[in-house]
């Protein structure tokens, strides 16, 4: 983050950055945040892994059946047909059966419990008939090891389990409960501060002025970072007024490892914001080749990362997903990612004209017959914060695209991708 990254789209008569280009300068030039600490299990859920984690076990520690029924001995299937075996005891999980099996013997068995000594075998009970000590079945039908789980089978001592960066998810939290772990060494959480300026934006519960709009991307811009794991400080509106703006920035940067803000830093406006961030960061100002969201400002401000977005509220909401959040993936340390992209039929006929690539809200469906479907969810205006609501996809309509007719192949990335 030292060295400012030449803005090639200051002039708006220079071309347009791809949305690739700007990525992988964001990503570029993104630290990851390596500070770690210890956490009980139950509180890591949702943490990124900071160690590699090596079980110490066998998993499963022992054979054990896979159902209930009966463990047998192979080798009395050896000649097939009808088999009558003698019942000497039963098996439970964490109680075991003793002895050992031997040559026309059996031991009923549950799910979980140990196979018994000299058993190789589980017979399902709905496949055999009981009478009394005696079962009888077809052993031409039984395969040696059958529904047995054999030590190790899951992960074996020495293994590596899990690796850094790896988020921990429910799974994840059972795997290591399985090899015996209680606490495990996570990244801390990236700290990101993020407010809001101008006159016009009331706080919600306030009575609007004349001329004043609710400030929503601010409640937009908590949501989404609270889905990004992260700790979130809120600095709130701040006023117009030029040192106002420089408090808020210095406190900003002081508390948080990422500042974000959105509106007012479009090139060309003379406004306090662009002034301040000129003044007390290494800021650079792009046009990025995508629509809703071509202004957005990328750069540091003191050892923070700063984007300012744009202040439409689809517009904002676009260029975090395709910006911030993988940016902020890398600073708190997750393994690398491609997004997730599917294929779909277009339900409707959807307008675009060439020159930047698109994310049109759709609503993405399954299909009588299996497929993938999507359709759009009507206006598509920056300012349109009701699509977003409705929406539960991006279409993704590159920059050449002149528009797609009804019942075309388009590409879409779910909204889940992002949680």
């Amino acid at each position: 983050m030292n060295e400012a990254i030449a803005d090639c789209c200051a002039d708006p008569s220079h071309k347009l950055l791809s949305i690739e280009q700007g990525l992988a300068r964001i990503l570029d030039a993104v630290p990851i945040i390596r500070d770690r600490e210890q956490l009980p299990l139950r509180s890591a859920l949702d943490r990124v892994l900071a160690e590699t984690v090596v079980s110490a076990v066998d998993v499963p520690s022992f054979a054990n059946s896979a159902m209930d029924g009966y463990a047998i001995r192979h080798a009395d299937c050896a000649d097939g047909g009808d088999r009558t075996l003698t019942l000497v005891g039963e098996s439970f999980a964490g109680r075991p059966f003793e002895g050992e099996v031997g040559a026309g013997q059996c031991v009923r068995i549950m799910t979980g419990a140990v196979m018994p000594a000299g058993a190789d075998t589980v017979l399902m009970q709905e496949v055999v008939e009981r009478d009394g000590d005696t079962i009888r079945f077809d052993a031409g039908k039984v395969k040696a090891g059958q529904h047995v789980r054999h030590a190790g089978e899951d992960t074996r001592a020495g293994q590596a389990v899990l690796e850094p960066g790896k988020i921990l998810r429910p799974a994840e939290l059972g795997l290591l409960a399985s090899v015996g772990v209680g606490e495990i060494r996570v990244f801390r959480r990236l700290r990101v501060a993020f407010f809001s300026t101008g006159d016009e934006l009331a706080s919600v519960g306030t009575v609007l002025k004349t001329g004043q709009i609710y400030d929503s991307n601010r409640y937009a811009l908590y949501g989404m970072l609270r889905k990004a794991g992260v700790e979130c400080h809120d600095l709130g509106v701040i006023p117009d007024r030029r040192e106002a703006v420089r408090d808020a920035f210095r406190e900003a940067a002081a508390v948080a490892d990422l500042v974000l803000t959105s509106g007012g830093v479009s090139v060309g406006e003379a406004d306090f914001v662009t002034d301040t961030l000129q003044e007390m960061g290494e800021i650079n100002f792009w046009r990025m080749a995508m629509k809703p969201g071509k202004p957005l400002a990328f750069g540091s401000l003191g050892g923070a990362v700063f984007f300012g977005l744009p202040g439409n509220p689809v517009s904002a909401m676009v260029t975090f997903y395709q910006f911030v959040l993988p940016a902020i993936r890398k600073m708190r340390g997750e393994q690398a990612r491609d997004p997730l992209v599917i294929e779909a039929r277009a339900a409707n006929a959807l307008k675009k004209a060439p020159g930047r690539a698109e994310f049109q809200r759709g609503i993405l469906a399954r299909t009588s017959g299996g497929g993938w479907e999507v359709s759009t969810t009507g206006l598509q205006g920056s300012h349109v914060l009701s699509s977003m609501s409705r929406a539960n996809c991006f279409i993704l309509l590159d920059a050449d695209n002149a528009g797609v007719a009804e019942g075309e192949t388009v590409k879409v990335q779910p909204f889940s991708d992002f949680l």
